[in-house]
């Protein structure tokens, strides 16, 4: 656990720690940070921070309308012209234009959609009810247009699993990774006479280690997918 002075205000007590593809950042003012060591990062809050922040991730009442507000406290639609409202740096130049890569890339499109497919298709037929795929399946197509190569490419991993989390936050879990789609071979980890890692695509984010003996969190988190130990019975905890 550290403690950290921002400058201003009060010492926010916090802890970093590894859960399965991510670092997870808890503090004890009810807000964490996963990251998934590529290109996502989430924020999560407690409802006491209901409508009492705002920022380039809107500001958490529930009303995904109003989340475009400037830093002038303006409502706007153009999200240009809201995130560049947000800029700390005012030499920094305004973003004047919204690229879209797949008509920069239209060789790129017809591999995003084939590729990102398996977010309609029958992997996912039982979130199919609980979660809307096609904001998910219209990012990954458009994210995995600016990637530069290679069918598994980290920004098309990357947006699947975030479908796959929403998911599984729904109360569907998934298994949707292939030794051919997004692999992650835990095995990699295993050494002999030790814990043995095994994949988890909806592990609990809380549980026993020599860190946290007590398997407790200080925020609560989503079930997360990852590698994660099976220890033996004389060492049960890693």
């Amino acid at each position: 656990t550290s403690r950290q002075d921002l400058g201003s205000g009060v010492e926010i007590e916090y802890r970093i720690r590894r859960v399965g593809l991510y670092l997870v950042l808890e503090s004890d003012i009810g807000v964490a940070v996963m990251w998934d060591r590529k290109t996502t990062i989430r924020i999560l809050m407690e409802p006491l921070h209901s409508g009492r922040v705002c920022g380039l991730c809107g500001n958490f009442d529930g009303n995904g309308q109003n989340d475009f507000t400037t830093k002038g406290n303006m409502l706007v639609s153009s999200s240009l012209e809201f995130s560049n409202s947000w800029k700390l740096d005012p030499a920094c130049p305004d973003v004047v234009s919204d690229v879209n890569p797949c008509e920069k890339r239209p060789s790129r499109h017809h591999w995003a959609k084939m590729m990102c497919g398996i977010i309609i298709g029958d992997t996912f037929r039982v979130c199919r009810t609980k979660v809307d795929p096609t904001p998910f399946y219209e990012n990954c197509v458009t994210d995995s247009c600016a990637c530069d190569s290679g069918g598994d490419c980290e920004c098309l991993c990357t947006a699947i699993a975030a479908y796959a989390q929403a998911c599984n936050e729904a109360g569907a879990c998934v298994a949707w990774r292939t030794p051919d789609i997004c692999p992650i071979f835990c095995d990699y980890y295993n050494s002999p006479e030790e814990c043995k890692w095994h994949y988890n695509p909806c592990h609990t984010a809380c549980y026993k280690t020599c860190l946290n003996p007590e398997g407790t969190c200080t925020n609560p988190l989503p079930t997360l997918e990852g590698c994660y130990p099976v220890c033996p019975e004389d060492r049960p905890i890693y």
